[in-house]
């Protein structure tokens, strides 16, 4: 385990490189050929005597030390992903980069086998309509999301008010410090991207290479435009999915009405004749089914399990295990982060009922409506509001984007790009996590920018790869993409 003294931390808090002092990496005891180790950090890095908290950190060795370039930190998203769990568990980019790079994931502040967020059971698993059908329900979905964060501060403490991914770009700045790595070499994916976005921000000097996969945008200012973004995603992947059922004819689907389909389904989730008597779907929990086979895409899956449940298959047969977990640390880090005012019934219901414009199949987006309403009652401050990106010209950055992505909306990726000034590689086809989703082109130009600072040339598009064959979480040749959690 990496101590550090009260003087470094106070030097790291006032934006003063740190001095590596030498990580104590030990085999991990489940995860063969893995290295990990913990490094003390600054509770409140405004305040940097008021206590520390660990950081976990999993490390895979460059296989050719002699040829090696340094260490790339990932990131696998969230919030919630554990960078850390994910390289024990094989988290890798492609050989070429293996090769020559440490690979070290991160469990970030609050996450994981870090010093985490851990808040009360009976919260979590109370009533939360989080489709409040009149002003008692929204009362009601006021009342679980402020008790739920109350139970994380009880159970945490001050940390649960200090998981902002600012305070987690200066733990990034301290673990590139530790490594005794003079620069930053760092791969982040969704949730990860607004990690690298706001480290270039901070800290412009101390970037080597930011590969930032499947973009946040962090100045979305209202949320009509987070809903509505979010949602146009969605819909746009339910459209593609259609048009491929079109044309496959190994879709369970193939030759029938599949917008037909899809607004029974709705129409039973809504009525509560979805699913078995045991097991019935809200039409949020239906949505999340749906859009979780978006990430890969699995599409043959998606158009079996929607002929199952027409059919009264039980949910878990149609859709895996049926449930959708959200870390304990999702509500504390996104309500940290974003600001997004949900102040009346009359209100979320008229976006409700302009989002069933913006996606007449899906309606709206789980993910983008739950983040959303989870925050309306969050008793926390929002310590790291949105704001447009303002970094200095000349970061060496390289931006990744699926052009139809579940998650993160290829015009967040537009927008960010803009605002960093930085270039955007286009994967042409679906899902989420570019890097993983087996083009080699789009391979090829983000190892060639990690290992040379090659760029792209502006506009570069890269084919999109037929998506039928591929699982959620397979990545090309050599590469093993993360697990999807949120974003």
């Amino acid at each position: 385990m990496l101590t550090t003294a009260a003087t470094a931390l106070a030097g790291m808090a006032a934006g003063v490189p740190a001095a590596a002092s030498g990580i104590d990496w030990k085999p991990c005891p489940a995860a063969s050929g893995v290295d990990c180790a913990s490094l003390t950090v600054p509770l409140d890095w405004d305040h940097p005597g008021n206590g520390t908290i660990q950081l976990a950190l999993a490390r895979r060795k460059a296989t050719d030390p002699a040829h090696r370039i340094g260490s790339v930190l990932m990131d696998p998203g969230g919030p919630g992903g554990a960078g850390a769990g994910e390289v024990q568990n094989g988290w890798s980019l492609s050989p070429k980069i293996t090769t020559r790079f440490d690979t070290v994931g991160f469990d970030p502040r609050g996450v994981g086998q870090s010093t985490a967020v851990r808040c009360g059971l009976d919260e979590i698993s109370a009533d939360d309509p989080q489709v409040p059908k009149d002003a008692a329900e929204f009362r009601q979905l006021i009342s679980y999301d402020r008790a739920l964060g109350t139970s994380c501060a009880r159970n945490t403490g001050p940390l649960a008010e200090h998981v902002d991914t600012a305070s987690v770009v200066h733990d990034m700045d301290a673990i590139r410090a530790a490594l005794g790595e003079s620069k930053l070499t760092y791969y982040g994916v969704s949730y990860g991207s607004l990690m690298g976005q706001q480290y270039a921000e901070t800290y412009p000097d101390r970037v080597r290479a930011l590969v930032l996969d499947s973009n946040m945008d962090h100045s979305i200012g209202t949320t009509w435009e987070f809903l509505r973004t979010e949602t146009q995603a969605v819909q746009e992947l339910f459209d593609q999915f259609t048009a491929w059922c079109g044309r496959s004819t190994s879709c369970a689907l193939h030759g029938q009405d599949v917008h037909a389909v899809m607004a029974e389904l709705y129409s039973r989730a809504e009525q509560g004749k979805l699913g078995t008597p045991d097991d019935r779907l809200d039409p949020l929990a239906l949505v999340g089914l749906i859009t979780q086979n978006f990430y890969g895409p699995t599409w043959d899956a998606l158009a079996k399990s929607m002929v199952e449940l027409r059919d009264g298959k039980p949910a878990e047969a149609a859709f895996g295990t049926g449930e959708i977990s959200v870390p304990s640390a999702f509500g504390s880090v996104f309500c940290s982060d974003w600001r997004l005012p949900v102040t009346s019934f009359p209100q979320l219901e008229g976006y409700r009922r302009a989002l069933a414009a913006v996606s007449p199949d899906l309606h709206f987006s789980q993910l983008g409506w739950g983040a959303a309403t989870g925050c309306a009652g969050w008793p926390a401050p929002v310590r790291n509001p949105q704001h447009p990106l303002s970094i200095r010209p000349g970061v060496p950055m390289l931006m990744l984007n699926s052009r139809f992505d579940p998650a993160t909306p290829y015009g967040w990726a537009e927008r960010a790009a803009r605002q960093a000034g930085a270039p955007l590689l286009t994967y042409d086809g679906w899902g989420h996590g570019a890097y993983f989703k087996n083009s080699q082109c789009v391979t090829d130009a983000t190892d060639e920018f990690l290992l040379a600072g090659t760029v792209p040339a502006p506009g570069t598009h890269c084919a999109a790869v037929p998506p039928s064959g591929q699982s959620r979480v397979d990545g090309p040749a050599g590469n093993t993409a993360p697990r999807t959690v949120a974003y």
